[in-house]
């Protein structure tokens, strides 16, 4: 059976490629058939069904998509906001299509749960629009999470302040997801020039999802942004333009929002002072208020207390140094159940691991839901502190 020739839409065949970023020689090499062989399929559509499953399978395709007449339509279910300097849309990857797709599936199974043991709707998701000051969804953004003007000032160090950030909103009831993988698959990375985050809206269980494998210095300032979309209500895929402000009033509010939320002007004003004084005034901003460098850097461009070459000057150092300590392998390793900590979230987490213990959720789906499985699954809860 599996050398059958069946004749597949040549389009479709090339659809599938593409999308995947692969060009003839690199599928060939993956599917092991010369580049020529890949050619003729998508000339003439003549295929074995083994290959046509290794195909599938390479470029990251559902296979029954392989016998449609025609390309189908890559969409993104959320708005789109990756839009840089009012270029056109590129086109979703299979990598950000299926983790949209698995936080949507996590998102409902968790809504289902919550409406299920009666529990209250969230009053801050939704709760501003788009013609909302920056300023009150910041404060409103910091009453949810029980943080007080200057809050990070308490703690050691911005990465210190990002734990205490990420831990207060799922305090709050957000769903929160830190990967940089698709799923567990550490083969399939994300890539960060693709998108560096996303917000899923519900009343119940809204969700945030951070690219981890985009700088670590960055990664705060998204999170702010993402937990900005579920205040004023509005999903959406989000990837950030440093020197450009973004095209989108969504995206605008969100950006200004968090940087309010995090470095809140009128103490930056106030501080300004004696950080320009200082030999490093980002590195000054940054452990004033607990956010990195470029972060502060970027906050200080947008209250114009810094001119866009000088941001560009540093901006241009900054990431030349976070792509060697990249190439140096600083970024990577870390303990596994750290880092699966996040990758499925401590709020996710306990809720499915109870629903298992109680036998309201079939193993079979859990394991689904979190990527883990067998023995891994069971020791999740002890490995990840959960309070089942």
């Amino acid at each position: 059976m599996s050398r059958l020739l069946i004749t597949l839409q040549p389009s479709v065949l090339q659809w599938a490629r593409e999308r995947a970023s692969l060009d003839v020689d690199a599928l060939a090499r993956k599917v092991g058939v010369r580049p020529e062989r890949v050619a003729e399929w998508e000339a003439s559509g003549t295929i074995t069904v083994a290959q046509a499953d290794k195909v599938a399978h390479h470029t990251h395709t559902p296979a029954g998509f392989l016998y449609l007449d025609e390309p189908p339509e890559d969409r993104l279910p959320i708005s789109d906001f990756r839009t840089r300097s009012g270029d056109a849309l590129e086109r979703p990857s299979p990598d950000l299509l299926e983790t949209v797709y698995l936080m949507q599936r996590r998102q409902a199974w968790m809504h289902d749960d919550l409406v299920e043991e009666e529990s209250d709707p969230l009053d801050f998701v939704g709760a501003f629009s788009l013609d909302s000051r920056p300023e009150r969804v910041a404060t409103a953004m910091r009453d949810a999470l029980q943080l007080s003007d200057g809050w990070a000032a308490a703690e050691g160090t911005w990465s210190d302040a990002l734990r205490r950030l990420r831990d207060r909103i799922e305090d709050a009831g957000v769903l929160v997801v830190f990967n940089g993988i698709v799923g567990n698959n550490t083969r399939r990375k994300l890539d960060p020039n693709e998108f560096q985050g996303f917000a899923l809206v519900d009343e119940y269980a809204p969700l945030v999802f951070v690219n981890s494998a985009d700088f670590k210095a960055a990664q705060i300032f998204t999170l702010a942004h993402e937990l900005a979309h579920i205040f004023i209500g509005s999903d959406g895929v989000s990837r950030f333009e440093v020197l450009q402000p973004p095209p989108d009033e969504t995206e605008n509010l969100c950006n200004s929002a968090a940087a309010e939320f995090l470095v809140p002007e009128a103490e930056l004003s106030e501080f300004w002072s004696d950080a320009r004084r200082a030999r490093d005034p980002y590195q000054s901003i940054a452990r004033h208020f607990k956010v990195s460098s470029l972060v502060a850097a970027r906050r200080a461009l947008d209250s114009e207390l810094i001119s866009r070459r000088m941001f560009f000057d540093f901006y241009s150092d900054y990431r030349d140094d976070e792509l060697r300590s990249i190439r140096r392998g600083e970024s990577g390793g870390g303990n596994f159940w750290s880092t699966q900590r996040w990758r499925i979230g401590p709020r996710f987490g306990t809720a499915v691991a109870r629903a298992v213990k109680e036998g309201r959720l079939p193993y079979r789906e859990a394991y689904g839901l979190t990527g883990i499985r067998g023995e891994t699954f069971e020791r999740m809860p002890e490995k990840m502190g959960l309070p089942i």
